[in-house]
């Protein structure tokens, strides 16, 4: 069920207009979190997260991290409770118009409510 879940959210994330896998796109789960990030070669359009489950000031970031150095690349933004079915999750997006990333910068997104951080690879 919470395949089909995170598959939910990615594909309603990605219909928003997007592909998958290749340069800058990229869908990474890791426990309850997921990240998606849209794009093409080094520029990201969009990017996204989700983290299973609800809760009162869910509130999510993300940041970048090149050569050692992390950067907040986002404020907080607050996740909107969303359900799928019997399952629930909390989700968030960011629209970008192609901002550019240096070559090989991981791009992490960071939840309030838990310490798990899934990152993507940037590159070309």
């Amino acid at each position: 069920m919470k395949k089909m879940i995170c598959a939910v959210a990615a594909t309603g994330f990605l219909l928003g207009g997007g592909a998958w896998p290749a340069h800058a796109d990229a869908t990474v789960k890791k426990g309850k979190v997921g990240l998606v990030v849209k794009g093409k070669k080094l520029s990201v359009k969009q990017a996204g997260g989700w983290m299973d489950g609800h809760g009162t000031g869910v509130k999510a970031r993300l940041y970048s991290v090149y050569k050692g150095v992390r950067t907040d690349v986002t404020r907080w933004k607050g996740a909107t409770p969303t359900s799928a079915g019997m399952t629930k999750f909390s989700n968030v997006n960011w629209k970008f118009e192609g901002r550019k990333f240096a070559n090989g910068t991981w791009l992490c997104i960071e939840f309030n409510k838990t310490d798990v951080a899934p990152c993507a690879k940037i590159h070309r």
